[in-house]
């Protein structure tokens, strides 16, 4: 919880300094962030197959065969985010104009967008070392690491974006600019240590090249959360062009009122994080009712946290709105509209995040591609179309489809669980039967 609350105040302070630019510079990150989000849903996937996988591994006492996946991991998305990452850098205009950007939007948008397209290796290699520590159960280092990178953003995002001393005005690249540098540092670190330590699941040299069986697995287990991120991003760029529609002070206002909400989201997505390696474990070594206990236990807490906060942001919304809507009278009403509906939905997205949580970790993550491909394509986008259409609500008509899927979704969602199928484990009985047969040869060796 406390790194994503970390996180989340790294992404406000972007916003905020952002914020003082002006409202079309907000409206061009918001316009380009979910490119970034489609970029990264790849490594998402991939990241909740290596949690899967190593935890399910830990769990049946097969630690090498962790250490291959999560040296496979590595070198298979270094490789994927190097190519990603420079043909994204070289497109960056064309894509911010085939999604709706013009002017000022269009120009910061490219200026921003192109310097996050080189941080992908870089964000890529992070999402690999969350991956092998939270596999094993340590969330502490990856957090004490992205708190670390994360405070430096917030000292080096007013000096980029702003200048100070022989430093130039950089405007909304310096943001990108200041993100790029503090991650890397951190990040290069993290990578660093996993090849050098002795204790744990680490990234072995011997097991970096290819090993296409152990590749297929991880591909098999990552692409349908991949795919599922991937639907969710590209629904999250039609989602914004609907609410760019509305004029760039409905972006903006957009842009804060999630900015906000992830605040409120913080405890959830932290809970949802951490259950997806002790359910694994749990069904690596047969603890089904554990695994169970674990969802319901989740379920109750995370609830509880998001009413608090929703009750908060909802009290609040208009002052909050007000801190990073640089007096825009529009922006402030519209966010502030936005930010109390939405704070209606916030319990319903606790539950959704302990179901991605659960799915994630049991390795089944076909249900987590289809709850979050589902929400935004078969529910959400189709409700705003048909909304705009036949009332006169105007960006209203985005907030109650927003909550009206997240409803939906969450009763889909626990009809998934109830079935039960997300019981079985995802190590098959050859992983198994090798296991046996190791164990019997250092028997008869020794």
């Amino acid at each position: 919880m406390f790194n994503n609350f970390i996180q989340t105040l790294y992404n406000l302070s972007d916003t905020y300094w952002v914020s003082q630019l002006g409202s079309d510079e907000v409206a061009a990150m918001t316009l380009v962030f979910p490119v970034i989000f489609l970029i990264l849903s790849i490594a998402m996937g991939m990241n909740m197959a290596g949690t899967s996988l190593i935890s399910q591994y830990i769990g049946s006492n097969q630690e090498d065969r962790a250490e291959k996946v999560a040296s496979q991991l590595f070198s298979f998305l270094l490789v994927l985010s190097t190519i990603l990452g420079l043909g994204g850098y070289f497109l960056t205009p064309t894509i911010v104009s085939l999604m709706g950007g013009q002017g000022n939007v269009l120009l910061y948008g490219s200026q921003y967008l192109s310097i996050m397209f080189l941080e992908m290796p870089i964000i890529f290699m992070f999402i690999v070392y969350n991956a092998i520590m939270q596999g094993q159960g340590n969330t502490f280092t990856p957090m004490i690491l992205n708190v670390a990178g994360s405070l430096l953003n917030v000292v080096l995002s007013p000096v980029f974006i702003f200048g100070l001393g022989p430093l130039p005005f950089m405007g909304i690249q310096g943001a990108a600019i200041a993100t790029l540098i503090s991650r890397s540092i951190f990040v290069g670190y993290g990578i660093y240590t996993l090849f050098i330590r002795k204790d744990g699941i680490n990234i072995r040299k011997k097991y970096i090249l290819p090993d296409f069986k152990v590749l297929k697995k991880i591909i098999k287990v990552g692409l349908p959360a991949s795919i599922g991120q991937s639907a969710a991003a590209f629904g999250f760029i039609i989602l914004n062009m609907f609410v760019l529609s509305y004029g760039d002070s409905a972006l903006a206002a957009f842009g804060i009122g999630n900015r906000i909400n992830s605040v409120v989201m913080m405890p959830a997505m932290g809970i949802g994080n951490a259950i997806a390696p002790i359910i694994g474990q749990n069904l690596g070594a047969d603890q089904i009712p554990r695994a169970r206990s674990t969802f319901k236990t989740s379920i109750a807490m995370s609830t509880t946290f998001m009413a608090v906060g929703g009750l908060i942001a909802f009290t609040f919304s208009e002052s909050i709105i007000k801190i990073f809507a640089s007096g825009d009278p529009q922006v402030i009403a519209l966010g502030t509209d936005y930010l109390r509906l939405i704070s209606l939905s916030i319990p319903l997205m606790g539950i959704f995040q302990i179901l991605n949580g659960t799915f994630q970790g049991s390795g089944h993550t076909m249900y987590s591609m289809f709850i979050n491909m589902f929400r935004l394509w078969g529910l959400r986008i189709p409700m705003i179309y048909i909304l705009g259409r036949v009332t006169d609500l105007g960006a209203d008509a985005i907030w109650y489809s927003m909550v009206t899927s997240n409803f939906l979704i969450c009763v889909i969602g626990m009809g998934i669980y109830l079935k039960g199928n997300w019981e079985e484990k995802i190590i098959d009985e050859e992983d198994l039967d090798e296991l046996k047969t190791d164990a019997s040869k250092k028997a008869l060796a020794s």
